[in-house]
């Protein structure tokens, strides 16, 4: 087992990458080990070296940071970030994965791999065994659960300091949109209310093996250092949703549970009336309604 500074040193000293990637030698490492891509965990593994790259220079990981990964799949952005980065944990759902992750990695003590379904790991706890001065999520997500896991992230009270993420380009715009977008909705208000997310990079769907049948983007949440000051979060929340329950539907009519009166005079405010429709309104509004409800 070496550190990664001997693994660093090494590759100064001779050159190059200890791993290289490409399709045909992932395809080969995979077949050498029986592997078989299993489409109930949504496994497309990424192959492009550059993107990798592009991936670890954006998301500004250091030898201070702490790196959650979810799904690391064979391990080549794993790699990457355990040469960058104080301690990578991943969570693996997949246990078949365990001998090619373990020859990809055998050359960092500073990953630590967990054979486990990450919505039901106990990450806070996991967390105490290291120490750290920033705390990133940084990976390719399985696009099934994907919108799970950063629930999870957040109603966990994970303290994350800011997640990159790789998802699929149409979920991804709903997590960045903005009032009076098509893709404005009840979970945009919800992420962008403890984060400012915002898009990086596209990313082709040919990046990966097996192909799958959509384009990706790279997501970055910056966990906002202050947030807006809500009476009740709960009530917020459910304000939210029920004024998106119907998206072409007015607030007149998916608020109608709700006092009229007091939602007229908060809206007015900002110059809407109640026939004003929900993905017009920006957060702030919402907030300004559950605290007058």
């Amino acid at each position: 087992m070496h550190s990664i500074m001997d693994v660093v040193c090494f590759l100064y000293l001779f050159g190059g990458d200890l791993m290289e990637y490409s399709p045909k030698k992932m395809n080969d490492l995979l077949d050498s080990k029986n592997f078989k891509f299993k489409k109930k965990f949504g496994q497309n593994f990424i192959v492009d070296q550059n993107i990798i790259d592009k991936i670890i220079d954006a998301s500004s990981v250091d030898d201070r940071t702490m790196v959650i990964e979810i799904g690391p799949g064979a391990g080549s952005l794993t790699y990457k970030l355990a040469l960058r980065c104080r301690n990578v944990l991943c969570y693996e759902i997949d246990d078949s994965l365990k001998d090619i992750l373990a020859s990809n990695l055998d050359s960092f003590d500073n990953v630590c791999v967990k054979y486990e379904d990450f919505l039901s790991a106990c990450v806070v706890r996991d967390l105490k065994d290291f120490q750290y001065d920033k705390l990133y999520v940084v990976a390719n997500l399985p696009y099934y659960i994907t919108t799970p896991i950063i629930m999870k992230i957040i109603e966990d009270g994970i303290a994350v300091d800011k997640i990159v993420v790789m998802v699929q380009k149409e979920v991804g715009n709903r997590f960045k949109a903005l009032p009076g977008t098509r893709d404005y909705g009840s979970l945009s208000v919800y992420l962008n209310y403890y984060f400012d997310v915002v898009k990086l990079m596209d990313i082709s769907r040919n990046v990966f093996i097996p192909r799958p049948n959509v384009d990706s983007i790279v997501v970055e949440f910056r966990r906002k250092e202050n947030l807006c000051y809500l009476k009740n979060k709960d009530l917020f929340f459910k304000i939210v949703r029920d004024s998106f329950k119907q998206k072409r539907k007015t607030i007149r009519n998916n608020l109608s549970a709700y006092d009229l009166d007091v939602v007229l005079s908060v809206l007015k405010k900002y110059g809407y009336d109640l026939s004003v429709r929900a993905e017009c309104l920006s957060i702030d509004i919402f907030v300004d309604l559950a605290n007058s409800l």
